[in-house]
């Protein structure tokens, strides 16, 4: 990643009377889908600061290939195959707060899995983007409770901005109608 172009969209979103979002999104796979995720995740921000989910002050999301997602999850995680997401927490505020944070989301991931379960490309590379946030806002999935609250939380958001249920949809697709 290091030394290249990307593509570069930013945007601020008033959060909250007391601070903003600086969000940006580059990419290197998934060009296409720049503006739909940057659009729809700084609603889904703007959301979260409201109700006092988010202090984020500054989020990047990184659109990537399995070869540049299997090099950082073999470097962070000690497995060096592609995963759908990763989430690294940058800077936190005096409560230990995340305020800064990246998100690497796999393009080439999101197209099997949309392709699996029947979802639209740039709505599951936004349902990664938003899970990785979720993720700085302190969201876990790591027990069966806390996934289904997590996957929940971002469907309830995603419907909100109007995208609809991504997470749930995609599930019942996939299972025929059991989730």
């Amino acid at each position: 990643m290091h030394g290249c172009i990307l593509p570069t969209l930013m945007s601020s979103s008033l959060m909250t009377p007391s601070f903003m979002t600086d969000l940006t999104v580059t990419a290197r796979a998934g060009r296409a889908h720049v503006e739909h995720v940057r659009e729809h995740l700084d609603r889904c921000l703007a959301l979260l600061a409201e109700r006092g989910e988010s202090v984020l002050v500054e989020l990047s999301v990184a659109l990537v290939g399995d070869k540049v997602m299997s090099e950082l999850h073999g470097r962070f995680s000690g497995d060096p195959t592609p995963t759908d997401v990763l989430t690294f927490e940058l800077d936190h505020d005096e409560q230990e707060r995340c305020t800064e944070g990246e998100v690497i989301v796999c393009v080439a991931q999101a197209r099997r899995t949309a392709a699996e379960r029947g979802t639209d490309l740039a709505d599951e590379l936004l349902l990664y983007a938003l899970h990785g946030t979720l993720h700085l806002c302190g969201y876990d999935d790591q027990s069966a409770d806390d996934f289904r609250a997590m996957h929940a939380r971002e469907d309830e958001l995603l419907t909100e901005i109007g995208v609809g249920a991504v997470f749930e949809s995609s599930v019942e697709s996939s299972t025929g109608g059991v989730a």
